[in-house]
């Protein structure tokens, strides 16, 4: 048996003022989606914001339904929407924050298991690496690459599907 490790490094902020004006702007666009999310059921809405390569911003929040589970995430609305807006413009940055009725959380919301796939997809789909910037009212995260965030990720490769 061999054991092996996997790690990964980033990046900690302090504040939002730390951050080089492109990401503060992104991750002020994921604060205000986060204001325009639809969160009658959970009361937490999340909002995230993509930089495409051409350097447009596409914002989207979570949408929740009652006919749980529903509804979708904010880090999939942006993504498709850049997708389907946007063939062909890569997403090179994406930010996330998230806020409750006491305001912007004060600890950093990671992406969930469905949202870490989509957005390493998006990364294998473009071949190119996805910055993802996590942000709260005490301390901003930056991640070089999505795949960090799912290391062992399920992708293309693994399907031994031939198309005819």
């Amino acid at each position: 048996m061999k054991s092996k490790n996997i790690s990964f490094t980033y990046s900690e902020y302090g504040s939002l003022e730390e951050l080089d004006p492109g990401d503060r702007e992104l991750l002020l666009s994921a604060c205000k989606a986060a204001e325009n999310a639809y969160a009658p059921y959970s009361h937490f809405k999340v909002g995230a914001a993509v930089r495409l390569e051409s350097g447009v911003v596409i914002s989207g929040g979570n949408v929740e339904n009652a006919a749980f589970p529903s509804g979708i995430c904010a880090e999939r609305n942006a993504l498709a929407n850049a997708s389907s807006n946007h063939p062909g413009d890569k997403p090179v940055a994406l930010a996330i924050a998230a806020s409750t009725a006491s305001g912007l959380t004060e600890d950093t919301v990671s992406p969930c298991g469905n949202c870490r796939q989509v957005i390493a997809e998006e990364e294998m789909r473009n071949g190119n690496k996805i910055r993802v910037i996590l942000g709260s009212s005490k301390k901003v995260r930056v991640i070089e690459s999505a795949g960090d965030l799912l290391p062992m990720q399920f992708n293309r490769n693994d399907l031994e599907v031939t198309l005819h």
